[in-house]
């Protein structure tokens, strides 16, 4: 049961002194309390739950110098938010375990709890089967109904983009979803494992040389979502590329207690 607040007794406001007059202002629990439920109405993954941006680890061994200058934008991004970035989201880039869902968590949070925007955690994975489950006629939601919130949201972070097999439906759907945030000038954090480069074919240039190093080249974010999403989200976020080795195998490998 949690304990009674020893300034207000839990109603909410505080009587105090101003000019020899009392007046009735919220109580910080209260302010706690509203900020606590926005945070949850975030969705935001258990897991992910303690991430914040000032537990975001830069100074293990073998961390890469990108980290600290990641973490250095994420706190201008939030200090700008919301009159200097006007809509302007962050692409968070970076191989596997370089911690780009921490911090894209820890601003999300931040934004949330200290500055009262309405915030959204989706993985993109999640978010695709969601959107196809829409389809079954035995499911009561429909596509309109789950991706309304995805619309809406002042402040969206969309994980893992480009995770999922590319497909033409994939395809329209990333562009409905990116399309409809961009006109309405919604803030959008997006992490990604691909490079943010261009797809494969667009770098041949009908070259052997050039096909034979595209053809050993791992896949890239215009590969996963089409060059035209890709562009689209130059204009929409800033991009943060993160470096180094993977922090679970380096750092936090799976232990019994």
């Amino acid at each position: 049961m949690p304990d009674i607040c020893p300034i207000c007794n839990d109603s909410g406001l505080h009587i105090v002194q101003k000019d020899g007059r009392q007046y009735a202002e919220p109580c910080s629990c209260r302010i706690q309390r509203r900020a606590d439920r926005r945070v949850a109405q975030a969705h935001i993954p258990r897991r992910y739950e303690h991430c914040s941006l000032d537990n975001y680890d830069t100074h293990f061994p073998s961390s890469h110098r990108s980290l600290p200058a990641a973490l250095l934008r994420a706190r201008k991004f939030v200090e700008s938010y919301p009159l200097e970035t006007a809509g302007t989201g962050l692409l968070i880039t970076g191989s596997i375990g370089v911690g780009k869902t921490h911090l894209a968590v820890g601003i999300l949070q931040t934004l949330v709890a200290e500055r009262g925007a309405i915030g959204l955690f989706y993985d993109y994975r999640d978010l695709l089967k969601q959107v196809q489950n829409s389809y079954n006629h035995q499911v009561s939601a429909t596509e309109l109904e789950i991706l309304k919130p995805v619309f809406d949201a002042e402040v969206l972070v969309l994980d893992e983009l480009g995770a999922s097999k590319p497909t033409d439906w994939v395809w329209d759907t990333v562009a409905h979803i990116l399309n409809t945030r961009y006109n309405d000038r919604r803030t959008t954090i997006i992490t990604t494992n691909y490079a943010n480069l261009a797809p494969l074919g667009l770098e041949s240039n009908g070259s052997n040389g050039n096909a034979a190093r595209s053809a050993m080249r791992e896949e890239t974010l215009g590969d996963r979502i089409g060059e035209r999403m890709r562009s689209r989200l130059q204009e929409m976020c800033v991009v943060v590329e993160m470096q180094g080795e993977d922090f679970r195998q380096k750092v936090k490998r799976a232990s019994f207690a």
